[in-house]
């Protein structure tokens, strides 16, 4: 008898045991990782203003966007409910009546037509993933009891609504809402939401871009619903029946796609795992009309040869790029369209000059300083060679203002040559020109040029640079991360410009390049790059007319354009002034429209002074008139100027830059008899060279003039009859013998010393 008892007492105890474990098994909360942000979070791109630009999908291939509850419509909510689940906010996580009523009908039908989950369950089933099978329903119905113990009602549908598919990958509210009607989830309109609210029960069926009407349907069915059980009123669903719904087209949206695809470059593949969304800072209005002027002006280029063309658009405070138009068309494949024109290399042509006359500057050279332009050849590692400017002349000497304004070649080589084209080199690389691969020997002189090749992007944060009175600030594309997490970060802190020049260098540089009577014997009155407000600007075209640039500044942006062809074939002689120019023009007027127009604002430390301006000097009584000039103090000029203007000194010697020779035979021009040089210490060898000039009567025959330095011939070459040699330490006697085919002429001897 006791052990009867006692084996009653012991299967009591088993039972109560075990209905206290199942039931406190029900009170088990659900771990919190699985409830965290779904990895099928994508990543969606902004532009500053939030404007969606594009959803990268997740691994997973679906969109979603992960929002709280009060950032969704209220209508949506009630919709849902209604349409899902409307004992949700009674039941503990599973509904028995649902189950039976469900049971019945599929019993009745010998097939699933009515299922019984709850909201709670269909989270449960989006979390875990089971196999849809009789066990796996037992296990989600205690699973969905833990949960609803778990989490609030509230947090519960926070979850059904970020985790649901509504078809087409779009998982979550937010995600279906920017898809189908391109909006957020928290603007839906009551018949919106309704629409919405019909997906879930089976996205692939009602699928609005296949079967919009049995969705339609879906919808009405449920306004009616609604009405009847009071969730709404009646007007209210009245309204709703009566808005016609229309869907956002089904194509993925892709707005600025260059921008997008280099932002997403900026970010590690470990790190974009982890981030929901990328606030950027383009400003895409901007953008698009950018974009519009791009295409429309390349329309009108094509007879000219020109298929593509790029445009960037910096904020100099900040350095945020504003605009990132890599091509003409994205998706132009004949064209190469998806290559992106800002970053492509491709030779600047003189766009590099200002940042060499800026190096004179520093160097003591002055906007006043007279450089000549004549025909003269440059020593390179390849020989030499003549540059020529673009308008096919010469003329003589001319001051560094008018030099950079009217983009002469020679000059600007000249310059250079003094210089050394390591110390350009050196300073395009402290201005993160990564481009140039090569050693500045590689390049030579004709750096200034545009030999080597560079990007727009390079170029515009160059400009800027001298926007910034000479600070350089690497240029910036996100503003902040969103994480999966719902935490905001920002990609790092404000950063410290570098010095680069000096706020005065870079001052006189921008007055030149914003001066447009400077330019006008170049570029005439009616130029593109006058503006009714400042404007610093410069164009450039390479060798054989392949590239085309014009890159300029306010106070506030910078703005760089390109035009070409990306497979490297040449215009149809088409400058700068003419290609890229009138493009640069609409898109500053564009961007001056919406920004108040300030002046540049000299430094406090530089001195004007009235100048003569054939001589550079102070004017005296002979001089035909004055200019105003700038000057770094303590380099303005200190000697009144000493021509006769009176007798045309100046026309003469410009004249014999030109066109002058000598009565008869040969004569040496450059050196002069008796004149004495002296080597840098500092300056490579290779660098310290002159140039030997002759000047050579037009005599029928003469094919080249031959150089001979004490005794030795040291080369020959033809008009315009120049000669780099480099110096060493000695005293020399130079020669020259025009040859020709009625025999040799030769020069007067002259002689020189160079000192160490």
């Amino acid at each position: 008898m006791k052990t009867r008892k006692r084996r009653l007492v012991y299967l009591v105890l088993s039972l109560g045991g075990a209905f206290l474990l199942f039931f406190g098994s029900f009170y088990i909360p659900v771990p919190k990782r699985k409830l965290n942000p779904s990895p099928v979070i994508s990543l969606l791109i902004t532009d500053r203003n939030g404007l969606p630009l594009r959803e990268v999908l997740s691994d997973e291939g679906g969109r979603c966007r992960w929002v709280r509850l009060d950032e969704i419509s209220p209508f949506l909510v009630k919709a849902t409910i209604d349409a899902e689940d409307r004992h949700f906010f009674v039941h503990p996580g599973v509904n028995p009546y649902a189950i039976a009523r469900a049971f019945l009908q599929n019993f009745r039908n010998q097939q699933v037509v009515s299922g019984a989950s709850t909201i709670t369950q269909q989270v449960v089933r989006n979390v875990y993933r089971f196999r849809r099978n009789i066990f796996s329903k037992v296990l989600e119905a205690w699973l969905a009891v833990r949960l609803e113990h778990s989490l609030s009602k509230e947090d519960i549908l926070v979850q059904y609504f970020n985790r649901i598919s509504y078809g087409n990958q779009a998982y979550g509210i937010e995600a279906a809402s920017r898809l189908y009607f391109d909006k957020p989830a928290s603007d839906l309109s009551l018949a919106e939401a309704a629409f919405l609210a019909t997906l879930p029960r089976s996205p692939s069926h009602l699928n609005p871009y296949r079967n919009f009407r049995a969705v339609e349907m879906r919808q009405k069915e449920l306004l009616h619903r609604m009405a009847g059980r009071g969730s709404i009123a009646k007007d209210e669903s009245q309204r709703a029946l009566e808005e016609k719904i229309s869907l956002s087209p089904a194509q993925e949206k892709f707005r600025a796609p260059h921008f997008c695809d280099y932002v997403l470059a900026q970010i590690p593949g470990e790190k974009r795992s982890g981030l929901s969304a990328v606030r950027t800072t383009l400003d895409y209005p901007l953008q698009e009309k950018i974009e519009i002027l791009l295409k429309n002006h390349l329309g009108l280029l094509e007879k000219k040869g020109i298929t593509n063309g790029a445009v960037l658009v910096l904020n100099n405070s900040s350095g945020d790029i504003l605009a990132m138009a890599g091509s003409k068309d994205f998706f132009d494949e004949r064209n190469d369209g998806q290559v992106n024109g800002t970053l492509a290399l491709r030779q600047p042509g003189s766009t590099l000059k200002p940042l060499t006359y800026a190096l004179a500057l520093e160097k003591g050279m002055t906007a006043a300083t007279i450089i000549e332009d004549v025909p003269t050849q440059f020593l390179t590692l390849d020989g030499s060679f003549a540059p020529e400017n673009y308008d096919e002349k010469y003329h003589g000497p001319i001051r560094l203002r008018s030099a950079l304004a009217s983009s002469y070649n020679i000059p600007a080589v000249s310059v250079l040559q003094k210089l050394g084209p390591d110390l350009l080199y050196r300073r395009l690389k402290d201005l993160e020109f990564a481009s140039l691969q090569q050693s500045p020997e590689f390049y030579g002189v004709g750096l200034t040029l545009g030999n080597g090749e560079v990007t727009l992007l390079e170029l515009t944060r160059a400009y800027a640079c001298l926007a910034r009175k000479g600070l350089s600030l690497k240029e910036r594309s996100i503003l902040k991360y969103g994480r999966k997490d719902g935490q905001e970060m920002s990609p790092s802190q404000k950063q410290e410009g570098r010095r680069i020049f000096s706020p005065e260098v870079s001052y006189i540089i921008t007055h030149i390049l914003a001066d447009r009577d400077a330019r006008v014997p170049t570029f005439g009155y009616l130029s593109p790059l006058n503006f009714h407000f400042p404007v610093a600007a410069k164009t450039g075209t390479s060798k054989d007319f392949r590239d085309n640039w014009t890159i300029g500044y306010t106070p506030a942006i910078t703005i760089g354009v390109w035009v070409g062809n990306f497979d490297g074939r040449p215009m149809h002689n088409v400058s700068g002034m003419t290609g890229a120019g009138p493009l640069f023009r609409d898109v500053m007027l564009l961007i001056s429209s919406r920004n108040q127009n300030e002046e540049f604002r000299e430094p406090t430390n530089l001195v004007h002074r009235a100048i003569c301006p054939l001589s550079g000097k102070l004017p005296s009584a002979r001089c035909p008139g004055t200019i105003d000039e700038i000057f770094l103090a303590g380099t303005e000029p200190r000697f009144l100027c000493t021509l006769n203007h009176e007798q045309g000194i100046i026309a003469a010697a410009v004249l014999l830059a030109n066109s002058e020779r000598p009565s008869s035979g040969v004569e040496i021009t450059f050196p002069q008899e008796g004149d004495i040089f002296k080597m840098d210490p500092v300056l490579r060898k290779t660098y310290q060279a002159i140039l030997l000039k002759a000047s050579v009567n037009e005599t029928p025959g003469i094919r080249l003039v031959e150089w001979r330095v004490n005794g030795r011939r040291i080369g020959d070459c033809r008009r315009p009859y120049s000669l780099a040699w480099n110096l060493s330490p000695g005293s020399y006697t130079i020669r020259a013998l025009a040859l020709g085919k009625d025999g040799a002429m030769e020069s007067r001897p002259v002689r020189i010393l160079v000192i160490s």
